[in-house]
């Protein structure tokens, strides 16, 4: 049984067995993703942007300068579709026609709201920040009441969700498999690298413990 409604919004049309419409499959996409798009109509005009995401239980949040248009329509309760995607790898057929990608994404659909409760509007800074590195909100300095007032943060409830995730080898048709050319996968990761100090930071700090077990994480 779905955690998500399937409705023809949200429903995976082309190759519908790559679909997923379970919590499970769908937040952990949305957790590792750095980066989501989202897509709003503004004066007639499709636009989709980039930007930085985080969860907190059910609900997706955004946040961004007072004066940011997106921030000004995600709170307007308009409707809102936002992606994310991982690429895992390269899916390299025989033939040019089923080459692919070995990825995982989701579409997500909700209605926003701006979060004006100061301390409700401080925990979801707190879980960006989490969410970018985790240890870093209570090493960093905390946001002061000028910044604060220059951010807004909008809660975007998830109304409706997919996930789609392709895995696995390439897939030929059987009368290619005796053909000449190399076929496979080209696995593709994401990795850190190296830490670079600021050219200005004071003194001999070290690289915080919690960093490197971060590092380690992702990269290992």
């Amino acid at each position: 049984m779905s955690d998500f409604e399937i409705t023809k919004q949200n429903r995976v049309a082309r190759l519908p067995d790559r679909g997923a419409y379970d919590k499970a499959a769908v937040y952990p996409i949305i957790d590792e993703a750095l980066i989501c798009h989202v897509g709003l109509v503004q004066d007639g005009q499709p636009v989709v942007i980039p930007t930085l995401h985080a969860r907190q239980g059910d609900t997706l949040l955004l946040h961004g300068a007072t004066t940011s248009r997106l921030l000004k329509y995600a709170q307007s309760g308009q409707p809102i579709c936002a992606t994310m995607t991982l690429i895992d790898g390269l899916v390299l057929a025989r033939s040019v026609f089923h080459h692919s990608m070995n990825y995982r994404s989701v579409v997500l659909f909700g209605r926003g709201h701006l979060i004006e409760e100061a301390d409700e509007k401080l925990r979801a800074m707190q879980t960006f920040t989490e969410r970018l590195l985790p240890g870093r909100w209570d090493d960093a300095r905390r946001p002061n009441e000028k910044e604060i007032k220059a951010t807004s943060v909008v809660a975007i409830p998830i109304e409706l969700a997919s996930a789609k995730v392709r895995t696995g080898p390439p897939g030929d048709d059987e009368e290619d498999l005796a053909l000449p050319v190399w076929s496979g996968v080209l696995p593709l990761k994401q990795q850190f690298l190296s830490p670079q100090n600021a050219p200005n930071l004071a003194g001999n700090i070290p690289l915080p413990q919690y960093v490197a077990d971060y590092l380690n994480s992702r990269n290992g």
